[in-house]
């Protein structure tokens, strides 16, 4: 036997519901103010009566006058109350529907979003600064997701693009080898190891920037000077300086700042600064890294004076594979994420890393900022 589902009934829109809510308020409160007049007024009325000057009034006129002041009372209450129930539900019945066309607004924006068209925005309504609130946050939250999957996507091209040759080299060099153009020896052996070598720091290097961009590393900051991480950094990569004929110099102006860091995390940047450095200035020019100490904050800057880069660049060269000369081959230019370590890990320490250069050919200097460990101290950090 087949059973008939019994359809279930609409709920009540919002407006009902509220007009439905105040209404009830509206009664409960025309109940109560009829039940409290009702046990006080004739009272108060009585006195005012045998307070006031001149003849007695006859029991008759009295019982007359009570019997009156209560009718009009109820009277009153009894017109005032289906009014004020009126009113309240057309006042209701606007407000609601402005209040539900901002929620059914929220509403299709974040279905609109779940469906993957992150560029809904919505406009904000004058009904309230919680309101304006919500629109503010809603908007933010769908830029940011918007940025996101930019990002992801560019993400993705990247990699494609930068596993593209090393993966294009092995399948070459494998198909030689099995077509016997290629003898198995010493030197496509190493041509295939070298090959993937560069996966492997490329994975390597990208498993980096994204623990580092999540804020998932793994830091033991204490307290150091600045210039002790600069000292390290400068003697770890001397040997490279020295073998490209590129002079390298540590300068300290004034006294060392005192920062609480993680000295290896920070030396990592440090030495990325370098590597970039060196990667980008010619034989016989110079790296200086300079340290000093301003205002509540230490900073290290490494100047080089090499190919610089356009000023418009600034921002952009911190950004995952980004390289501004597009003629540079990977054997140049490293796997692209150097600088992005480098910023992630000093954004880790609450500092900042930003880059200048008056153009092509002039140089240029990457500057380090970290807070002082007194500076940290009066934040209450």
């Amino acid at each position: 036997m087949r059973r008939r589902r019994g359809s279930t009934a609409a709920p009540l829109g919002f407006a009902w519901r509220l007009g439905a809510s105040l209404g009830l308020v509206v009664l409960a409160g025309g109940v109560t103010l009829l039940g409290v007049a009702l046990a006080i007024a004739p009272q108060l009325f009585q006195l005012h009566l045998r307070m006031a000057e001149g003849p007695r009034i006859e029991p008759t006129v009295q019982n007359h006058v009570d019997e009156a002041f209560a009718s009009a009372i109820l009277t009153a209450l009894g017109i005032a109350v289906p009014v004020a129930l009126l009113t309240s539900w057309f006042v209701t019945w606007i407000v609601a529907r402005r209040l539900g066309r901002s929620v059914a607004t929220v509403a299709n924006a974040a279905d609109r979003i779940a469906r993957g068209q992150l560029d809904a925005r919505i406009t904000t309504p004058a009904i309230g600064p919680e309101f304006t609130q919500l629109t503010e946050s809603f908007n933010a939250m769908a830029a940011r997701l918007a940025e996101t999957e930019s990002m992801r996507r560019q993400l993705i091209g990247d990699l494609a693009h930068e596993l593209r040759t090393p993966l294009a080299a092995l399948d070459a060099t494998v198909t030689a080898v099995a077509d016997g153009v290629l003898p198995v020896d010493g030197t496509t052996l190493e041509t295939l190891t070298g090959q993937t070598r560069r996966l492997q720091h490329l994975v390597a290097d990208m498993s980096a920037v994204s623990r580092a961009e999540e804020r998932q590393l793994d830091l033991h900051p204490r307290a150091v000077e600045l210039v002790a991480v600069a000292d390290e950094a400068v003697a770890s990569n001397a040997a490279r300086f020295v073998a490209a004929g590129i002079q390298l110099d540590l300068e300290v102006d004034g006294t060392s700042p005192v920062v609480e860091v993680d000295t290896q995390r920070l030396g990592e940047a440090v030495a990325n600064l370098l590597d970039n450095a060196l990667r980008h200035t010619a034989e016989g020019g110079r790296v200086t890294v300079v340290v000093r100490t301003e205002p509540d904050v230490g900073v290290l800057e490494v100047v080089d004076s090499g190919e610089g880069f356009d000023p418009g660049d600034s921002g952009r060269i911190f950004e995952r594979f980004y390289r501004g000369d597009l003629s540079r081959t990977r054997s140049s230019a490293g796997t692209g994420v150097g600088l992005t370590i480098a910023r992630a890990i000093v954004q880790a320490h609450g500092g900042t890393l930003t880059a200048v250069s008056e153009g092509l050919g002039t140089g240029a200097t990457f500057r380090l900022v970290l807070p002082t460990r007194a500076a940290r101290s009066s934040d209450g950090v």
